[in-house]
């Protein structure tokens, strides 16, 4: 009897355990759920930001599920999410003077999504311009350029920035060679080395200026790149005290030929001029350097296989008219003046980028913003960059 009294206190005590902790289990409040996500825009609805800045946009307590950007017209702009999926990032550049629409959606751990729209614009420049390459790429992608052409970008508006446009100007050259940046003027900057290039030296030439501040309210529109070729060594070295012209083919001399310098009252430059064009006929008028008909010494002729050698008017071209005194005595109103057959065999071998040096002619040396002047310069020189 008093053993099944227990039994049933047992049993009594169990069921009144089991309800009071179903009691306390009912009693508990449920587990809190997760916050929602958030997301941010660093660079929005704040001051225009510059077009190669990228929009990035992040989540917190959760993973990015969608993000668009576009500009007014609805093009989307390219972006890529990181591994974790909390950031987003703009993989291509922006527009100047445009607004971006952000739009983003994140979800939590629960799968609740938070949907926010942000406005991003881009600085408005006053205006842009181009870093333009000489010699045009086309114009000699045939042929190559000789040893003597300086690397050259002329910007179509004056650049007040030069120390910070600079950096992002790069040359790569193969094989490898020093070489400096000049600026010739506000618009235009040459790269050169200590001495010539190299017969066969590959260039790549880049200018990475979209974005970057030129100064004076100017931006640079786009960047630039181009490839040059380096062909065989042709120089030609015009002795005034001689009255020859001397041409060297890769270091050894091929050819010599009698010539007629700048006379006098119109001496040849002196020192290293580089072709810059060549033309099979141009007319010659003294006009242009403000000798006009009616002065003294004016003079406008049809000339024939003409090498240009500066912007002075420079050229080594056809002179039947002075054949007798080519070889012994200058004549030319600074021009290198050569027979027919002559300067026919000079147009045949040499074009753009070859190289002309002029010794004893009587004349001052090349200026260096006479395209191209740029030898004229020691390495030292030229390292030390144009006076400010």
């Amino acid at each position: 009897m008093v053993s099944g009294f227990k039994s049933a206190i047992a049993v009594m005590s169990l069921v009144v355990a089991m309800l009071m902790v179903a009691a306390c289990a009912s009693d508990a409040p449920d587990a809190a759920p997760p916050p929602p996500a958030t997301i941010s825009v660093p660079v929005a609805d704040g001051a225009p930001i510059n077009p190669t800045t990228p929009i990035v946009v992040d989540a917190r307590g959760g993973e990015l599920t969608a993000v668009t950007v576009t500009n007014a017209d609805g093009k989307r702009v390219d972006g890529t999410a990181d591994r974790e999926g909390t950031r987003w990032t703009t993989t291509e550049d922006l527009g100047y003077d445009h607004t971006y629409t952000v739009s983003a959606t994140a979800a939590n751990a629960d799968g609740h999504r938070t949907r926010k729209t942000f406005t991003v614009s881009t600085l408005a420049p006053k205006s842009t311009a181009y870093a333009n390459v000489i010699p045009a790429p086309e114009t000699v992608s045939d042929v190559g350029i000789g040893i003597g052409q300086p690397m050259v970008f002329q910007f179509t508006e004056p650049v007040a920035n030069k120390a910070e446009v600079t950096k992002h100007l790069k040359v790569t050259t193969t094989p490898a060679q020093p070489g400096s940046w000049y600026w010739i003027d506000d618009q235009n900057v040459h790269y050169r080395g200590p001495h010539y290039w190299k017969p066969g030296t590959r260039i790549h030439l880049e200018a990475d200026v979209y974005g970057v501040d030129l100064g004076n309210g100017v931006y640079g529109a786009e960047d630039n790149a181009v490839d040059y070729t380096v062909h065989d060594s042709w120089v030609a070295e015009a002795d005034g005290a001689t009255e020859l012209l001397t041409v060297f083919h890769n270091g050894e001399q091929v050819r010599q030929m009698p010539m007629s310098l700048g006379e006098p009252d119109t001496p040849s430059h002196t020192g290293p001029h580089v072709i810059s064009e060549k033309s099979p006929v141009t007319v010659m008028d003294s006009c242009s350097f403000g000798v006009c008909q009616g002065d003294p010494g004016y003079y406008r002729e049809t000339v024939y296989n003409d090498l240009r050698i500066s912007n002075d008017g420079e050229f080594v071209h056809a002179a039947p008219w002075s054949v007798g005194q080519q070889g012994a005595a200058n004549v030319s109103h600074g021009c290198v003046n050569l027979s027919n057959a002559d300067a026919k065999w000079m147009f045949d071998h040499f074009g753009i980028g070859d190289v002309v040096e002029v010794t004893d002619s009587g004349g001052p040396p090349l200026p260096v913003w006479d395209t191209y002047g740029d030898w004229e310069l020691s390495w030292e020189q030229w390292k030390a960059g144009a006076p400010t």
